[in-house]
């Protein structure tokens, strides 16, 4: 079965009473298959004959090379601050209280250890998490008392807000607190213990 051109056409392939120019008034009215079984065939050499391909291709090529380029505005402005937490401890005991600046990439602040309390907290990020994130409320806990330290974190980390609370009421919190050793001090361990 074969298809039939609904607009009449000269030998070059033009429309007839049709300039070059008009070519893309009527290419929608083409029959993209000249017969059934052979339609990719037809397709690619209807699209091959578009009269914009070439114009295509190139417009194709420049926002390529645009997009592995860097954007103009961005180039001569300094690269955006690493993430910055503040930190504050209570009753942490051992010198360890108070409030402490935490900078990442590049690593700085009050802390006494800034690389130590930035690598903690790459350690537990995760695309899709939130590496400050409260134990579960249906987790199983260990009833133990880990003593009264306190801390918060705020700030921003990874792009987002950052305002979360610490303690060492039970096993989940326990392990929490541990899992971002040294952002928040180590606690709990005596002097010369295995770990301390």
């Amino acid at each position: 079965m074969a298809c039939h051109q609904s607009v009449p056409t000269v030998l070059g392939g033009e429309p007839a009473g049709q300039s070059p120019d008009d070519r893309h008034a009527v290419v929608a009215q083409r029959p993209a298959f000249r017969r059934v079984g052979h339609g990719m065939t037809a397709l690619r050499s209807s699209l091959s004959s578009l009269p914009g391909r070439r114009g295509l291709v190139a417009l194709v090529a420049v926002l390529a090379s645009l997009a592995a380029s860097p954007s103009p505005a961005r180039a001569g402005e300094p690269a955006p601050e690493g993430d910055r937490l503040a930190v504050t401890v209570r009753d942490a005991g051992g010198g360890a209280d108070g409030t402490y600046e935490v900078r990442c990439r590049p690593s700085g602040g009050t802390h006494p250890d800034p690389d130590g309390a930035c690598t903690a907290v790459e350690r537990r990020t995760r695309w899709g998490q939130d590496a400050f994130a409260p134990a579960p409320r249906d987790a199983v806990c260990t009833m133990q008392y880990g003593g009264p330290a306190t801390a918060r974190i705020t700030g921003t980390w990874a792009g987002r807000r950052v305002d979360a609370t610490y303690d060492r009421a039970n096993g989940c919190a326990i392990e929490r607190w541990d899992r971002l050793v040294p952002l928040l001090p180590e606690v709990g361990r005596a002097p010369g213990a295995p770990g301390a």
